[in-house]
C-alpha cells in the first residue's frame, strides 16, 4: 500500500467522505422520537476494469497484466479459504471464513445439517485503517 521507506503520513493525502443525514428509528425504543444520523454518499461502483486501469498508472505493468492478476487473485482466494486457510493481503488485511450453526447437547448429535451459514469476513490491517481515518467529512447537498 505504501511505497518503500514511506509512511502512510507521507503518501495519504486528508480526504473529505461525503454524507447525507437520514432519520432513523430505535428498533430497540419504537416509541421514542427519531433521530438523524450520518450515512455514507455511494458515488458508485468501480469495477474490475477501472480499477486495474488505475493501478497500471500508476506501476509498469499494463491494464491487461494488472487484471489478469486480479482475476486469478478472486479466482484463488476461495480455494485457500475453503482449505482453511485465512488469507493474509498484507496492508489491505485479512479474509477467513466464519460459520454459524445450530447448537447441539452433543457432538454426537451435530451433522452438517446442522450449519445454518458461511460468512467471510475482513478485517482491515493497521495500515488500511489508519488510511481510512486520515479524513474528514463533508455533508453533500
Amino acid at each position: 500500500m505504501f511505497p518503500a521507506g514511506e509512511n502512510s503520513e507521507q503518501t495519504i493525502k486528508k480526504s473529505y467522505m461525503k454524507y447525507r443525514l437520514v432519520q432513523k428509528a430505535n428498533p430497540l425504543e419504537p416509541e421514542t422520537k427519531r433521530k438523524w444520523y450520518a450515512s455514507p454518499v455511494k458515488e458508485g461502483t468501480i469495477n474490475n476494469y477501472q480499477l486495474s486501469k488505475g493501478i497500471a498508472g500508476k506501476s509498469s505493468l499494463t491494464r491487461g497484466a494488472v487484471m489478469n492478476v486480479i482475476e486469478n487473485m478472486v479466482d484463488e482466494i476461495p480455494r485457500y479459504l475453503i482449505e482453511g486457510y485465512s488469507v493474509n493481503l498484507n496492508n489491505f488485511g485479512t479474509l477467513r471464513l466464519s460459520l454459524s450453526s445450530e447448537g447441539v447437547s452433543s457432538p454426537a448429535e451435530f451433522t452438517a445439517d446442522n450449519i445454518r451459514n458461511m460468512r467471510v469476513v475482513f478485517t482491515p490491517s493497521p495500515e488500511f485503517k489508519k488510511a481510512l481515518q486520515n479524513m474528514s467529512f463533508e455533508l453533500a447537498e
